[in-house]
């Protein structure tokens, strides 16, 4: 069975005209409801995560002015959010529903967090609507359990993982991979292990190329034994903060890519949905729903 984590309080109120779609948490479950892709059975709503998984891979004087909500105006500006309790709670839980994901991928080999992909997130500071980075912390949980050995990011927002490539810079247990757009924020990239930047424009062609060009080869470098997959929808070209020109069905690839390539080595994966900023909404939500489809499509 494919198990979702969704949480009331991935749903927040923002100030009107904020560019962050904070409602697609609440509509995009309803719709895969309501079309039938899931049933209440699916989903698992997870709790806030312990202080010590979160200091495991964020600064512990960093967690502790996040928590205090002793952020400096600076500091919240980078973020992109106005800071409050439960802002920091929501990211707890999203942390936790990660891990708790990773968990049930172990058995169902896949599972999805309606939220996450935090990928901004460095172990000392917050950027890009990113607080902490769900995706690091999980990794790094499975790495203490001893639950994975060789973990592999696959990372397609459109903006670089830059965060998570920070956390795992001088860990070789987590090969970090990201194709994004090479002119897009952040300004100044991170290294990742493998960085495949795209010009401008992109179509759907080109980026599947691009895509496919490298995976396979990284599954037999790496030979991971977990993959944590950031499937971000901000790729298409309706996004206002995309620059690439990939249409809804070719954001449907690379999903198709990654979970069956995931699902013919055996490999258990965990989907965060990461970045998605389409005018119409409908794009936002019918781009994430069908990762969903598509995980039930080929799992189950």
């Amino acid at each position: 069975m494919l198990k979702i984590a969704w949480n009331e309080s991935y749903v927040l109120p923002l100030p009107p005209n904020h560019r962050f779609p904070m409602s697609k948490y609440e509509v995009l479950p309803q719709q895969l409801l309501h079309e039938g892709t899931i049933n209440n059975e699916n989903i698992f709503n997870p709790t806030p995560l312990a202080e010590k998984w979160i200091t495991l891979t964020h600064d512990t004087r960093y967690w502790q002015k996040l928590n205090s909500l002793l952020l400096t105006p600076q500091e919240i500006r980078r973020t992109g959010f106005p800071l409050t309790r439960e802002l920091v709670d929501r990211e707890i839980t999203i942390a936790n529903g990660t891990i708790e994901c990773a968990l049930f991928a172990m058995t169902h080999r896949i599972a999805m967090n309606i939220a996450g992909g935090t990928h901004h997130a460095f172990t000392n500071k917050g950027e890009g609507f990113c607080l902490l980075n769900d995706i690091a912390i999980a990794a790094n949980y499975l790495l203490h359990e001893k639950l994975a050995k060789q973990i592999l990011v696959v990372d397609l927002d459109v903006h670089q993982g830059n965060g998570t490539a920070q956390v795992f810079k001088n860990d070789p247990r987590v090969f970090t991979f990201s194709m994004h757009g090479a002119n897009n924020y952040p300004l100044v990239k991170e290294e990742s292990d493998l960085d495949i930047g795209l010009p401008d424009f992109t179509n759907d062609l080109a980026y599947l190329k691009a895509l496919d060009a490298h995976l396979k080869n990284l599954i037999d470098q790496v030979e991971p034994d977990f993959i944590f997959y950031q499937s971000g929808v901000d790729i298409l070209t309706t996004d206002k903060l995309g620059r690439l020109s990939v249409t809804r069905d070719g954001c449907k690839q690379p999903d198709r890519t990654v979970l069956t390539i995931a699902k013919q080595n055996n490999i258990p994966l965990v989907a965060s949905m990461g970045g998605g900023y389409s005018p119409d909404f409908k794009d936002i939500i019918e781009a994430h729903a069908n990762t969903f489809r598509l995980a039930q499509e080929i799992y189950f």
